[in-house]
């Protein structure tokens, strides 16, 4: 089914474009929700009366994204993350941790149209993301991955271990009553003796 796109629809084309669709697509989804018009002679004619504003529409998009690729390219993005000692990362550099660092810098940027090399990036070193911009224009991000290696925490004695030091530290005071109380046996008088052996 031939139509033309009122909007910018993804993955099918922007405002004035005539595309060619299946009809399920335009009927189920496309009309309701005012995507497209049917093409037909009436339609093309309405376009042709938006036509000034269509292209001007399209000439603002490519110098925003001329302004963008300039200001992208200008810039590198640094990642610090912790590694190990042969420079592999423990986590890892993807298009979502770049879309959040350009957005830091106050650059907004899908994170679907980032391409980064190998879906992600799990080593240090220097690379090159491609971020898509508008119609066929591309930017290239300069991207630098350092590592640092975490130090060792001072690991806190194993639970049994410290169960241990505790029942011995409690133990010890008991320990030494008992001996004391054993040092110090008080004499027993020979009445009170006698009887005892009775």
């Amino acid at each position: 089914m031939k139509v033309i796109l009122n909007n910018d629809v993804p993955n099918l084309g922007e405002l004035g474009d005539v595309k060619d669709v299946a009809a399920g697509y335009a009927r189920n989804f496309l009309l309701p929700r005012g995507l497209v018009f049917p093409y037909s002679p009436s339609t093309v004619a309405m376009f042709e009366k938006r036509k000034a504003e269509i292209e001007q529409r399209k000439a603002e998009k490519r110098a925003s994204s001329s302004d963008l690729k300039t200001k992208l390219e200008a810039d590198e993005l640094v990642f610090d993350m912790p590694a190990g000692a042969n420079g592999k990362l423990f986590g890892a550099v993807s298009n979502a941790s770049v879309a959040d660092e350009l957005l830091k810098k106050g650059i907004n940027v899908d994170r679907k149209k980032i391409e980064v090399p190998g879906r992600v990036i799990k080593s240090v070193g220097n690379y090159k993301v491609v971020v898509r911009l508008y119609e066929k224009d591309e930017a290239t991000v300069r991207v630098v991955v350092k590592g640092h290696v975490e130090k060792a925490k001072q690991s806190s004695p194993a639970p049994e271990q410290a169960r241990r030091r505790r029942y011995e530290e409690q133990a010890q005071p008991a320990q030494a009553e008992q001996a004391q109380a054993a040092d110090t046996v008080e004499p027993v008088s020979a009445p009170e003796a006698e009887s005892a052996q009775d």
